[in-house]
């Protein structure tokens, strides 16, 4: 079983919960998650099971969207409403000048992770040393804003969607943008809509998962590694380069052009799907041009 399933994750659970339910409706302990998601949260969160665990990390690049809803006027330690009220003040605000406000945060700025999270400093994650009365200093990170659409306004509660990049912690930006409007803000709900492919549309629940695998009907929900990568070229090896693939070695690019004439006008950097001669699903290569070679990028040998 190898590839992702877009797992909805609920309110309540951590990453870490799903994976743990994950391994024992799946019965196997090959599964990792493709970046956390505050327990409070819902929604996507991909997961990888079987060889398509190499791929978690590389998820975590990929750009995400979200549903939130910010709460004017009160300021929590955790920056969301699960923790301890530390300010509250009276919203002066026009909805005007909110809507100004959160606008002004589209494109880049250096945002400073929350002290609740998961983030290491000096091998530590932050949220373990929040709860033992700690706070450090964090170096700002910078990150991107790409849109923030204004949902609905009933104040003091304003309903967003964010389209963002990869390190953007939506309870910072709220934050972030309670201080621009001096009143402090704390986020009070959030859904991940999307990351990267994944869709909130096509998430399963894990209810809904354990009913499949009851009626071994797992696969009609696995995205397999060969529909992950569908977007690359596909190269069918010939016997003698599929030794090569098989042991993981850098291809001649001469080689590969040989085969398949169609790959002569390759790009740097440009990936493409390996197969064996029996057309075997073996990994993704990687165009080097300055040596005219292909090295493996991501490998699924069994």
């Amino acid at each position: 079983m190898d590839g992702m399933i877009n797992i909805y994750k609920e309110s309540g659970y951590t990453s870490h919960d799903v994976v743990a339910r994950l391994r024992g409706i799946l019965h196997t302990r090959k599964i990792g998650h493709t970046g956390t998601l505050d327990p409070m949260a819902e929604g996507v969160l991909p997961v990888c099971v079987g060889n398509a665990t190499k791929l978690c990390e590389t998820f975590t690049d990929h750009d995400k969207e979200y549903e939130a809803v910010m709460l004017l006027g009160k300021r929590y330690d955790t920056l969301d409403v699960t923790g301890v009220m530390t300010e509250s003040h009276e919203v002066m605000s026009t909805e005007e000048e909110i809507v100004s406000a959160v606008k002004s945060f589209v494109g880049g700025y250096d945002q400073v992770p929350p002290m609740y999270s998961a983030k290491k400093i000096d091998g530590q994650k932050l949220y373990d040393l929040a709860r033992s009365g700690k706070t450090v200093e964090r170096k700002p990170v910078f990150i991107n804003i790409y849109d923030i659409g204004i949902l609905s306004v009933d104040l003091p509660r304003v309903r967003m969607r964010v389209k963002c990049g990869k390190g953007t912690y939506i309870r910072s930006l709220i934050d972030d943008i309670g201080s621009r409007l001096g009143c402090g803000a704390a986020m009070e709900e959030l859904t991940r809509t999307k990351v990267g492919n994944f869709d909130i549309s096509d998430a399963i629940r894990l209810s809904e998962l354990e009913r499949l695998s009851a009626e071994d009907r797992i696969s009609d929900v696995i995205i397999t590694l060969t529909d992950i990568f569908s977007d690359l070229e596909g190269f069918i090896a010939t016997p003698v380069i599929s030794k090569l693939l098989r042991n993981g070695n850098v291809i001649d690019a001469k080689s590969i052009r040989q085969v398949s004439p169609h790959l002569s006008d390759a790009h740097d950097g440009q990936r493409v799907r390996m197969y064996d001669s029996e057309h075997n699903f073996l990994g993704v290569y990687e165009y080097k041009r300055s040596r005219d070679i292909y090295k493996p990028y991501k490998m699924f040998l069994n």
